[in-house]
């Protein structure tokens, strides 16, 4: 347990400079880790990717808000577009959370796997794209949200991976894309953190020290670091030009995808 504690504040450094550098939230760093972590304690397989997701959530809760603060000073959130959003992603986290509950530990892999796949080879075709498009109506945009929400609540992450490249496609500027991708992140993390929370309650095959399925241990390590690295991303984010940004993001959904082909 003082082993993985250890780990996790190392890894809450990495995904709180995630979280500001691309308004990720740090869950694909996270939720890969801790399936590799976890079971060191001997916990049952069948619980380690909920866990997992949980854990990351509950942490992201603390990234995102601390990036979200950073982004809203540097005036990088169009708060006219993304309160509308908010909401509807919030409902989307909880009822992946529930969602996640019903499925098998391996379902969940399996989709967190073809999940990233895709995101990565979406976002490696469309560097390549420089056309503007409009932005579509107000209930796909919804739509659009509601859908982030549950996909990143079965993910363990914010949703920025679903929401940047998205935003991107319609031509909005990347830096709003982040910031707007960020405060989402808060409501999907705490939303989705709290699914998660009252679904696992009744579960006897939870280790001691969780609240539900979040691993508090893991947590704790986690956000003691990943607060303070997030504003370092964001000042990152502002100095870089936005086809680095782009390549970057892209590349880092690339190598995660590999990594989870190839566990």
């Amino acid at each position: 347990m003082v082993l993985i504690f250890i780990c996790c504040i190392f890894l809450g450094a990495l995904a709180g400079f995630l979280a500001g550098l691309l308004g990720i939230g740090g869950g694909l760093i996270i939720v890969p880790a801790l399936v590799y972590l976890l079971p060191q304690l001997g916990i049952s397989n069948e619980v380690i990717m909920p866990i997992a997701l949980a854990t990351s959530l509950s942490a992201i809760v603390i990234t995102s808000s601390s990036a979200a603060l950073a982004h809203n000073k540097n005036n990088n959130i169009p708060w006219d577009l993304a309160k509308p959003l908010m909401f509807t992603v919030a409902f989307g986290a909880l009822l992946g959370a529930f969602i996640a509950d019903r499925l098998s530990a391996q379902a969940l892999t399996n989709f967190f796997a073809g999940a990233v796949i895709i995101l990565a080879s979406y976002m490696l075709v469309s560097i390549r794209s420089t056309r503007s498009r409009e932005m579509p109506s107000k209930v796909k945009l919804q739509f659009i949200s509601l859908f982030t929400g549950v996909v990143a609540s079965l993910m363990g992450m914010a949703g920025g991976a679903i929401l940047v490249p998205v935003l991107t496609y319609f031509g909005m500027p990347l830096r709003h894309c982040i910031g707007i991708a960020t405060v989402c992140g808060v409501m999907v993390a705490l939303f989705g953190s709290l699914g998660y929370i009252i679904s696992g309650l009744d579960n006897e095959l939870l280790p001691v020290w969780s609240f539900g399925y979040v691993y508090l241990p893991a947590l704790l390590g986690v956000v003691l670091t990943s607060s303070m690295f997030a504003p370092v991303g964001v000042k990152f984010a502002a100095k870089l030009p936005v086809q680095t940004l782009k390549k970057f993001f892209a590349v880092f959904l690339i190598l995660v995808a590999i990594k989870m082909i190839l566990a």
